[in-house]
């Protein structure tokens, strides 16, 4: 009887022991090292997917701000179905020229509307001190590269100059809704 009792505990010990030592296997390792990632890294491409209207991989704006920007182009889009990306960058990767990198991540991510070609994107760093805004050919037939320069140099930089991101961007949509209607 002694012996039935002694097998007995020795087989609950044994189950147990290899219940406690699968539960550990399946728990997460919290101190492995954490993979970090610049909006760059991943993929193929040097040009990130956008995930909103505006994207601002800087840090430069609060979330009240980013919500007004946001609002003020959704609102826009509706009433004209002209689309708009804000997109503050730290880096633009293995590009060496910031014009085409702001092309090439505007039809990347497909701003505006394919068959009317009317988006306009406007891409700055206050890291790299570079602004580009880049247009779809409709948008362009309106909004030409000298309106959109004389934008650039007359209302947003006068208020980057100052610090105000936020003031020079919604100062600049504003001002090329405007004109774009």
């Amino acid at each position: 009887m002694k012996l039935f009792f002694k097998i007995i505990i020795l087989s609950f010990l044994t189950t147990s022991g290899c219940k406690l030592q699968q539960n550990e296997k399946n728990e997460i390792n919290t101190n492995a090292p954490k993979a970090e990632f610049t909006e760059f890294d991943l993929g193929e491409s040097d040009l990130s997917t956008l995930k909103n209207v505006v994207n601002d991989y800087e840090s430069l704006f609060t979330i009240e701000q980013l919500e007004k920007l946001t609002l003020l182009i959704r609102e826009y889009e509706k009433k004209t179905s002209n689309q708009i990306a804000i997109v503050s960058i730290k880096s633009i990767g293995k590009y060496t020229d910031f014009s085409q990198f702001a092309i090439d991540l505007s039809n990347y991510n497909g701003v505006g509307q394919k068959e009317k070609n009317n988006g306009l994107t406007i891409v700055f760093s206050k890291t790299l001190k570079k602004i580009r805004i880049s247009t779809g050919v409709g948008t362009e037939q309106v909004l030409t590269d000298e309106i959109c320069e004389e934008v650039i140099e007359k209302t947003i930089i006068p208020e980057f100059k100052k610090g105000e991101y936020y003031l020079g961007i919604e100062k600049g949509i504003t001002e090329l809704m405007t004109k774009w209607e």
